[in-house]
């Protein structure tokens, strides 16, 4: 199938309607062998240092992987990606651009989604029909989800990478649902985790690659994954235009703090790590979460794609025996 990249999640059901397949450039960018020399590649071809390492990263990924054609957030997601857009269309790229509406209205939205589907030549027919197939793969990593939070047998690594894997589903829903079947097999037969301290995590996907096997390292483990788990769509609805309205990640703080505040009950939460992106704007929205949120809260910054680094481990580990 013809490959379309994603600057991040949108109503893929349109691209898989449509025989198309949809590629997260974030979770190629960060799986790849080398991300770092891939940020290093963007800044050779004139990319700032002071640019979000993921805009960068998703730049040279879609030179390297020959995408021909890319779908971009224009509005709910990164305020760089106008400029990621400029710079791939230079280089013979054809940009799609996709927009979330700030005060989730809904006819704007449907209007940007008919829009999508009219690019791509599917019927209203077409779409629901693949919601509901994809909407079945989601379930299973809701459970995924809910072994994690309730009874103990995810941890929070596998609990990120198959819920932000629902962004694109790994550009072959089939295959990704036997994927995430052959997981539940086994981890249903696991014996609980025992850790200390539970932990949420909010923010966007951290670039950082060994965040979950440092907190369960020393007694702490990440039970609430927040963006990751939008990725899912975990609502109860057959509305594709209600699904993405419901999705919290492309509009205000607030739309986003009600889900917090809800999951930190219902998982019995200890704390939450915040984790933001060196020059995002997403930094100034800690100051929101501080000021709304009544756990303590340790707020963590990531720039380019790598391990821990010592200062952020001392804070961590501060954190976690301060919640024990």
């Amino acid at each position: 199938m013809k490959k379309v990249g994603l600057t991040t999640t949108i109503p893929v059901e349109v691209l898989y309607a449509a025989g198309v397949s949809p590629v997260d450039l974030n979770n190629i960018f960060i799986s790849a062998e080398k991300p770092m020399e891939l940020v290093e590649q963007s800044e050779m071809a004139g990319y700032p240092r002071n640019v979000c390492g993921w805009i960068k990263g998703l730049y040279a990924c879609t030179l390297n992987e020959k995408i021909p054609e890319v779908i971009a957030v224009t509005q709910g997601d990164c305020t760089n990606t106008h400029a990621l857009m400029e710079t791939l269309q230079m280089r013979g790229v054809k940009i799609i651009p996709f927009a979330y509406p700030y005060d989730r209205d809904r006819k704007f939205l449907k209007s940007e989604i008919e829009k999508l589907m009219s690019y791509y030549d599917v019927e209203w027919t077409e779409v629901n029909k693949t919601m509901q197939k994809l909407t079945e793969i989601r379930s299973l990593v809701w459970e995924i989800d809910r072994l994690t939070w309730e009874e103990n047998k995810v941890g929070g690594f596998h609990n990120h990478l198959f819920q932000v894997s629902c962004s694109d589903f790994e550009g072959d829903p089939l295959q990704f649902k036997k994927k995430v079947s052959d997981f539940l097999e086994v981890a249903k037969n696991k014996k609980p985790l025992q850790e200390n301290v539970r932990l949420g995590f909010i923010g966007v996907p951290p670039i950082i690659t060994d965040l979950y096997d440092y907190l369960e390292n020393i007694g702490a483990r990440v039970v609430y994954n927040e963006i990751q788990r939008q990725f899912t769509m975990p609502f109860d609805t057959d509305d594709i235009v209600e699904q993405y309205l419901l999705y919290t990640y492309p509009y205000h703080a607030f739309a986003r703090l009600e889900d917090i505040k809800k999951e930190i009950a219902k998982r019995e939460i200890a704390g939450l790590i915040h984790y933001t992106q060196s020059f995002c704007f997403r930094q100034i929205e800690d100051i929101i979460y501080r000021e709304q949120i009544d756990i303590p809260i340790l707020t963590i910054e990531g720039d380019n794609p790598g391990k821990l680094d010592a200062r952020t481990k001392m804070r961590i580990d501060t954190f976690v025996e301060m919640l024990a």
